[in-house]
């Protein structure tokens, strides 16, 4: 059986100092220990945390960056894809994922969660987990559930998991990719 991928996505501003930072650092260490490699766009911030806590914990990274942003990957990127622009990135970071996992983040975080909810909700790519960890994402969440059912299009969000804790994120990951 090969090693299961989960792609993380989050903010590349939280500093090392922060609790996005230490939130995304367990997450990576977590996955690590349960047998993820952990996937991500390879920069600052949330990015960084994660990678770092599965490097430290002794997981294997995967970082995909893009040539637009003329920055070196985070050095707990063990494996690093560069692609020419941010399209091509988000592409890659989706198919590699056999899970992901949204964490705090703004616009572009925002457009990756809703390029794989849509994708997932569509049909437009296999089924896959969705945890959405803690509650930055619930005004959004909340939203379109209501304008979908009202829509008559049903409930969008039965693809995503809401979760409080890396422990729940972690486990129901396990669950569902084992």
């Amino acid at each position: 059986m090969t090693q299961k991928t989960v792609t993380i996505f989050g903010s590349s501003s939280p500093p090392e100092s922060s609790d996005e930072y230490r939130v995304a650092f367990e997450l990576g260490k977590s996955l690590a220990l349960a047998g993820f490699t952990v996937c991500n766009g390879g920069f600052g911030g949330i990015m960084e945390a994660s990678a770092r806590g599965a490097k430290e914990a002794g997981g294997a990274t995967v970082g995909i960056t893009v040539s637009v942003f003329p920055r070196k990957a985070n050095a707990w990127i063990e494996k690093e894809m560069r692609f020419p622009d941010l399209t091509q990135r988000l592409v890659k970071l989706v198919e590699l994922g056999d899970a992901y996992v949204i964490l705090k983040g703004g616009t572009g975080t925002l457009l990756e969660f809703a390029y794989v909810w849509e994708f997932i909700n569509k049909g437009l790519m296999q089924e896959k987990p969705i945890v959405v960890l803690g509650t930055f994402w619930d005004g959004v969440i909340d939203t379109l559930k209501k304008e979908l059912i009202w829509e008559g299009l049903g409930d969008c969000t039965k693809h995503i998991r809401q979760v409080k804790t890396v422990n729940e994120c972690v486990e129901y990951l396990r669950s569902m990719l084992r």
